[in-house]
């Protein structure tokens, strides 16, 4: 039975009973008799129930969120929760998965000859209502009314918003024909491919123009293209970093990144947080919120956490964690 005919004798009132048992107004407050109503006023006008936020990038500029409000933020979690992690994603994606993070990513590309670091633009923006409908909702688990309302309470403006919970894990299901197809054909050759959400990474010896227009094609088909300001490649007589780790010899973060956090942690110790705060204030530097004392001991000590993702049995930062924990403790 083909998928189109899977569902064919399925009434309105069993697609309703299945959106239903999906929970997904858990938690919200909505009661029962008006559990249908809201969902599908909700999925008709998703536009009305987002805010925008904008956030610093790393390397400068600004990055822009659309921001759920709390009843459709619910409503997406418990859509993640219920139904979306269940879904199988390819091996090749490392980012937005349980237990495992951009350590995992950078792994399979240490000491390789040569690193092919890839970009592709305006990725969320550019998976469209009809992507997230095909791939997030595959017409072999949804009949057709159903797989319409989810795909709708995951858009916005007929495409997918970075900022939703539901968005990352879209986005794994969308790519995973890619990432199949890309794995594969890389083995082939020898060739390591990993993604971690826009970030597309391959390692090994091989033509790096082959690879790249190879990608460059298939993206093309599914509607994306390649940010070509961002493509890296990295040979072994340079740094060569994938996600943020440093992979020529072996997984470790960069010397100028750890040296800055010993650094941090050095001054917190010796002459006190707040002090330290108010050093880094005088100098000009706005930190916001981070002014707060436990707040900059928690982000400093995530800092630490990723440090020790890459090399685990690195005794000074473990004591550097031990530390913050126990100055975050005196603030209890």
């Amino acid at each position: 039975m083909t998928d189109q005919n899977l569902w064919k004798y399925c009434t309105r009132e069993q697609s309703n009973e299945m959106l239903l048992s999906l929970g997904l107004l858990e938690g919200t407050g909505v009661k029962p008799e008006a559990a249908l109503a809201c969902l599908y006023a909700v999925s008709n006008h998703t536009g009305r129930h987002y805010r925008t936020a904008q956030i610093q990038k790393r390397g400068g500029g600004v990055r822009r969120l659309l921001v759920p409000d709390a009843l459709l933020n619910k409503i997406q979690r418990n859509l993640l929760h219920h139904v979306l992690d269940g879904l199988p994603v390819s091996t090749y994606a490392t980012a937005y998965r349980k237990r495992m993070s951009v350590v995992d990513n950078a792994a399979p590309h240490v000491g390789q000859a040569l690193i092919l670091k890839l970009d592709i633009k305006e990725f969320f923006e550019n998976i469209t209502f009809l992507m997230v409908y095909q791939s997030a909702f595959p017409a072999v688990y949804f009949p057709p009314a159903v797989r319409k309302l989810l795909a709708e309470l995951c858009c916005y403006e007929d495409y997918l918003p970075q900022g939703a919970p539901t968005s990352p894990a879209v986005s794994n299901l969308v790519m995973k024909p890619f990432d199949e197809y890309m794995g594969s054909w890389c083995g082939e050759r020898g060739i390591c491919y990993t993604r971690y959400c826009d970030d597309l990474t391959f390692s090994g010896s091989f033509d790096w123009r082959e690879v790249k227009h190879k990608v460059a094609g298939y993206l093309r088909v599914l509607g994306f293209e390649l940010n070509e300001k961002k493509t890296r490649i990295l040979k072994p007589h340079v740094r060569q970093t994938v996600t943020g780790i440093v992979v020529n010899d072996r997984l470790q973060t960069a010397r100028s990144y750890r040296r800055q956090v010993r650094s941090e942690v050095y001054y917190c110790t010796k002459y006190g947080v707040e002090a330290h705060l108010r050093h880094l204030g005088n100098k000009g530097e706005s930190y916001g919120d981070s002014r707060d004392v436990m707040h900059y001991l928690q982000h400093l000590l995530g800092k630490v956490h990723f440090i020790l993702q890459a090399s685990p049995e690195d005794e000074e930062f473990r004591r550097a964690k031990e530390e913050i924990e126990r100055l975050m403790k005196e603030q209890e």
